[in-house]
């Protein structure tokens, strides 16, 4: 059931977007008593392209949040998981911190529930025909206006907030690209524990097969300006992995590292994929839009208690200093992730050191942030890698950045 709006309604707060990062946005705003409407195209539950991964630092957000334990049912936890570099295994780990495998449908719906239990309007199944930042204020498609005094861009990676705040939602040259099928369960109980990354399975990206009880959700991502042949990719990524065909596959972009320095303007800020907050290397995206919906609803309910709304944007980027100095580090790290030039030094270096693996899987859990575990692999890298590593920078980049080598 729709809202009853009158045809011009002021709102303290207007987000676009139901995902994670709208929602989180929306319930800690209306807990702290502030008048917000939540507004999605679609209705809900609805599909959602993602692999579904959970991790430890989103469960962490998750309880700030919503104050509360998810329910039972919700989430699947695997604490096993291997990787690969193509064909050549690079190690296994068994109780490694707790990872959670969901589905989009599912956690989306249940969010929107929790953000309403808080007290936020939902208004679903409606789209925005028109954003006029200047009069603050937007346009729904049924020609109703409805005015904020701040607006909160959570609606994604094609973001119709950023298009208005930038003039287009992201860099194509930049950009990533995934493609995703969700294949039949596994049989063999080994596998079904175990989550499956793939480093290399695309070109600076990754494979990755997630197995759940009612599917198993197979995907292959990576810059899109260097795969033009995703679909090849992901044909020969299931053919590899012996779990289904990929034929019917769907694609999405993502915003692998190419995030938002300023996400946001005076009283408009943007938050999850919308600002680019996916980390680089895992793809994972889940926490960091819990946690920046969080932290842009802080800022705006500063901001309007203060009188300024027009000064959210300023609160919203020094909060979310952590957020872009973690993904900043790991843009310097991908490098040696995924460039031709590091990939052996990198495959040797990951599979033969479970102390990095650990600390991956600590960075994951939110045990360990990525300051830390740049200066274990720096210490690890001997001295020619470190030279590679800086002239695939100066290639990537013009420039030469990052930390030293260790002496």
């Amino acid at each position: 059931m729709l809202p009853r709006m009158k045809d011009t309604d002021t709102r303290d707060i207007v987000i676009l977007g139901g995902g994670p990062a709208g929602a989180a946005a929306a319930a800690s705003a209306a807990a702290r008593g502030l008048d917000v409407l939540l507004i999605d195209k679609a209705r809900f539950p609805r599909d959602k392209l993602c692999g579904g991964l959970f991790t430890g630092r989103a469960l962490t957000e998750y309880r700030h949040i919503f104050r509360r334990a998810p329910p039972e049912g919700l989430f699947e936890e695997r604490r096993a998981i291997s990787f690969h570099m193509g064909a050549r295994p690079m190690g296994r780990m068994d109780d490694v911190p707790p990872m959670f495998l969901t589905m989009r449908r599912d956690l989306d719906a249940h969010l929107l529930g929790l953000a309403q239990e808080a007290g936020a309007e939902l208004l679903t199944g409606q789209r925005v025909a028109a954003i006029d930042l200047a009069g603050e204020c937007l346009t729904l498609e049924d020609g109703r206006t409805i005015r904020f005094r701040v607006l909160i861009g959570a609606d994604g990676v094609t973001s119709a907030v950023a298009r208005a705040l930038f003039g287009r939602p992201f860099d194509p040259a930049t950009i990533g690209f995934a493609l995703e099928k969700e294949m039949p369960p596994v049989s063999d109980p080994e596998t079904a524990r175990t989550v499956r990354v793939d480093f290399g399975a695309a070109d600076w990206g990754y494979g990755w097969s997630f197995p759940k009880r009612r599917s198993t959700t197979v995907g292959v991502g990576g810059l899109q300006a260097r795969n033009p042949d995703m679909k090849a990719r992901l044909h020969g990524y299931a053919a590899l992995l012996d779990q289904g065909e990929a034929a019917g596959m769907k694609g999405h972009f993502l915003p692998f590292g190419d995030y938002r320095r300023r996400p946001g303007r005076g009283c408009v800020l943007l938050a999850g994929d919308a600002a680019g907050f996916v980390d680089p290397i895992t793809g994972e995206g889940i926490a960091h839009a819990l946690g920046s919906g969080r932290l842009a609803a802080e800022a705006a309910a500063r901001a309007l208690r203060e009188g300024r709304p027009e000064g959210a944007a300023a609160l919203y980027r020094a909060a979310t200093r952590q957020i872009r100095l973690s993904l900043r580090i790991a843009a310097l790290l991908r490098p040696i992730v995924f460039s031709d030039r590091m990939a052996p030094i990198f495959s040797r270096s990951f599979a033969g050191s479970r102390r990095v693996k650990g600390a991956y899987m600590r960075m994951l859990a939110g045990e360990l942030d990525y300051p830390a575990l740049l200066w274990l692999v720096a210490r690890r890298l001997p001295v020619a890698a470190w030279r590679s590593w800086r002239m695939e920078r100066v290639g990537s980049m013009g420039r030469s950045t990052g930390p030293r080598p260790p002496a």
